[in-house]
């Protein structure tokens, strides 16, 4: 019997990374190559970045991507 996996939730930080250096969600979403509608999707949680998104993301602010973005397990 194989037991059931835990839920796992991606949250992030990106809006306090943003607000230190006082970039607005259009000024990050160009920096990056995104939409602004994208860095909206992702501060509000409801869209998980492409592992390649997150990376450039933790480049831009020069920080590790553990920083900006980390896992929780979701309670069942």
């Amino acid at each position: 019997m194989t037991k059931p996996l835990p839920q796992l939730k991606i949250v992030n930080r990106l809006h306090v990374f943003r607000a230190e250096r006082r970039l607005t969600q259009e000024q990050l979403a160009r920096e990056i190559g995104v939409t602004r509608a994208t860095i909206v999707a992702i501060e509000g949680g409801g869209y998980n970045p492409s592992l390649e998104l997150a990376f450039r993301i933790a480049r831009f602010f020069n920080a590790d991507i553990n920083s900006i973005f980390s896992v929780e397990e979701e309670k069942a």
